[in-house]
């Protein structure tokens, strides 16, 4: 996700779950031999009311499909302008409503996920809203919301790719995705709702160590440091706190963080948000991680420093461990998160290049 966040009052937009239940909304009204309505209204589950307008209406013998082209607002959202096309076709009363994957959606296939093995990704929430959608339609139209709904989004499976679906065992494309049809710029609920549910993955899969990383240089050393699999690896980033918070009402029996100096400096002087917004490194608290291991001659070389990998090469250059306090400090602000779990926590500190600069070993939280 691009993370260069606009200045000014931003735009919000809409998830592909409300662009699903619009377009399944209007093909529903085509496939009765009505007018597709544009802009087609819909109720979202806050409450709100919005219009969408297609961008595809087309009949079909036995049913019809309406489009929406999705639009993220300002939020940098990967399946901003994509095509989102739900088919309809009726079926008799008493049938029911049933999904289908059409191209572009991925498919389920492997247990941990909110959907079973095997079921379209179109989430629950986005289910409910096509399915209330239906209902509107149907009331509108004098038939039954029962129908067979397939979604689909051109290009969803390349699109995908660029996701962490394929790491969670979403196969063949993108999942339909909302809980308020609703999308917030830069909320990073997707993202943070991505953690939780890599995390699902593995403890159905009965993993017993999962790894959270900064970014793909630490994650690809904590792998190769563990020997983990690719469902053990938890796309973490700045969201340290995310993270441990979830493994703490559903924990797994090891856990370790991994990063470099800079973000593991963070979470040792106490952060929980990674990420700059939440504040700059603080170089006069690694000064004082110094003058611990010490290096109190370097310290104030260290303070006025313009990077905390400046500071990593003054420890190194003179032996002292300034990798492994910093991952002992990271330690215990983590274990506070985690008390009550269980688990055995571990943090390990990388250089950029992705060798082992320092380590905090497994110890069991409280």
């Amino acid at each position: 996700m691009d993370e260069t966040r606009p200045s000014g009052p931003l735009r919000r937009g809409w998830t592909t779950g409300a662009c699903a239940a619009a377009a399944a909304k209007a093909a529903y009204h085509g496939a009765r031999g009505a007018a597709f309505p544009d802009p087609v209204e819909i109720p979202l589950p806050g409450g709100s009311r919005p219009a969408f307008a297609l961008a595809v209406s087309e009949r079909l013998p036995d049913g019809a499909r309406a489009g929406i082209v999705k639009d993220a607002g300002d939020d940098p959202d990967v399946t901003h302008g994509a095509l989102v096309i739900a088919t309809v076709w009726p079926r008799p009363p008493g049938s029911g409503l049933h999904f289908r994957a059409g191209p572009g959606v991925g498919t389920v296939t492997r247990a941990g996920l909110p959907l079973p093995v095997g079921e379209p990704a179109i989430n629950p929430v986005p289910r409910r809203m096509i399915a209330e959608a239906l209902s509107e339609a149907a009331a509108e139209a004098g038939g039954t919301p029962d129908a067979v709904v397939e979604i689909a989004v051109p290009g969803g499976e390349e699109l995908a790719a660029r996701t962490l679906n394929p790491r969670l065992g979403i196969l063949g494309g993108l999942s339909i995705l909302g809980t308020t049809g609703i999308v917030v710029p830069y909320s990073c609920a997707a993202w943070i709702d991505t953690i939780h549910r890599g995390i699902d993955v593995a403890r159905a899969a009965a993993l017993t160590h999962v790894a959270g990383a900064t970014g793909s240089t630490s994650e690809a050393a904590v792998q190769r440091l563990h020997g983990l699999s690719e469902p053990a690896l938890i796309d973490m980033g700045d969201f340290a706190g995310g993270m441990l918070k979830y493994l703490r009402r559903h924990p797994v029996p090891r856990v370790t963080v991994a990063g470099g100096i800079a973000k593991m400096t963070k979470l040792g002087h106490g952060l929980l948000d990674l990420h700059s917004r939440a504040g700059p490194v603080d170089l006069a608290w690694l000064a004082g991680r110094l003058r611990e291991v010490g290096g109190g001659d370097l310290a104030e070389r260290a303070a006025g420093a313009n990077t905390a990998l400046e500071v990593l090469g003054l420890a190194e250059a003179r032996g002292l461990p300034l990798a492994d306090d910093v991952a002992r400090h990271a330690w215990e602000t983590a274990a506070r998160v985690l008390a009550g779990s269980g688990s055995e926590l571990e943090v390990v500190v990388f250089d950029r290049t992705g060798g082992l600069a320092g380590r905090a070993p497994f110890r069991r939280v409280g």
